[in-house]
């Protein structure tokens, strides 16, 4: 029997709703994919996962980040710590490059907004080359919130959007939970809470004098011994035992269980954050060590708590 013409009408809508169901379907994979590549950072070499105090009980929370996102993390923490801000500040940053940038050290943005904060040349943050540097752009986000005054007693929302301006300002209360087990973990408040898996395939060979320079630019010149200038630091650790480097832990400060001085544990996560980027191959203190690939593990003969031993790549 021919099709009447509503019969075709309502065959032609059909149809139309399924190819639009289908195109509609593509674009949620695809948008999925995207998100999946963004909060990652586009790289799956390397999964590092973030866990709280108890998290190796199985009770505690974890957190998944890539390999450029834990190296921006340990970074924004670093500079933090270093020009003494407290754990609550290193939380507000950390909250505000994970809504800004995903803390991925972005080269394009709204308008001319770069960096992980996406922050704009344009509004005095610094030049373009400045801002893509992870350690000067978390020290201007730092300079800033200094200036809020009381920024540790308010809402990280409120104290985030007097830093950033932003058209979204609620948007940072998303990231408070993750922000404050990142900072917990990079600030050392708790031991043995990151770890990387770096592919040894393709880690490319740890360099002593890279690694201690890179030190040196994220905690200041005073982490490792000898040299007044970064240069002259990094000259020294190149010239320590091939393939490792010791970075000694100041006394004082606060302290885990043990007796183990937090700083050695900002330094220890800081090295494994950065493993897959400077070579770093197995990281030592207070009687724990990682190694790439099989995380953490307590050390047959427990060492002392007085310096962080990096071996590296080679």
């Amino acid at each position: 029997m021919p099709r009447t013409d509503s019969t075709a009408r309502r065959h032609t809508g059909r149809s139309r709703r399924l190819r639009v169901s289908a195109a509609f379907a593509v674009l949620v994979a695809v948008g999925g994919y995207l998100t999946v590549q963004y909060l990652t950072g586009g790289k799956g070499s390397q999964q590092c996962t973030v866990r709280s105090a108890d998290g190796s009980s199985g009770d505690g929370r974890t957190y998944r980040l890539s390999a450029e996102q834990a190296a921006n993390a340990a970074t924004i923490s670093a500079v933090g710590t270093t020009r003494g801000m407290p754990e609550r500040a290193v939380t507000i940053a950390l909250a505000t490059a994970l809504q800004e940038s995903g803390l991925r050290n972005l080269e394009h943005g709204d308008r001319d907004s770069l960096g992980l904060f996406q922050q704009r040349p344009s509004q005095g943050w610094g030049t373009g080359k400045q801002i893509l540097d992870p350690v000067y752009s978390a020290g201007k986000f730092y300079q800033h919130l200094a200036e809020v005054p009381g920024y540790s007693r308010l809402p990280l929302t409120v104290a985030a959007q007097r830093v950033q301006r932003s058209g979204f300002p609620q948007a940072y209360a998303k990231h408070e939970p993750d922000a404050a087990l990142l900072a917990a973990v990079l600030t050392g408040r708790t031991p043995a809470g990151l770890e990387c898996s770096p592919p040894r395939t393709t880690a490319g060979t740890g360099d002593a004098a890279k690694v201690g320079a890179a030190l040196v630019r994220s905690f200041g010149k005073d982490v490792l011994p000898a040299g007044d200038a970064a240069e002259k630091v990094a000259a020294t650790a190149g010239a320590t035992t091939q393939g490792s480097l010791s970075v000694p832990v100041r006394s004082g400060g606060a302290t885990e269980e043990g007796g183990a001085p937090q700083r050695g544990w900002e330094l220890a996560h800081w090295a494994v954050a950065q493993s897959e980027a400077l070579g770093i191959d197995e990281v030592t203190y207070a009687g724990r060590v990682w190694a790439a690939g099989s995380g953490w593990r307590a050390e047959s003969e427990k060492t002392g708590t007085t310096e962080v031993r990096m071996r590296l790549v080679h």
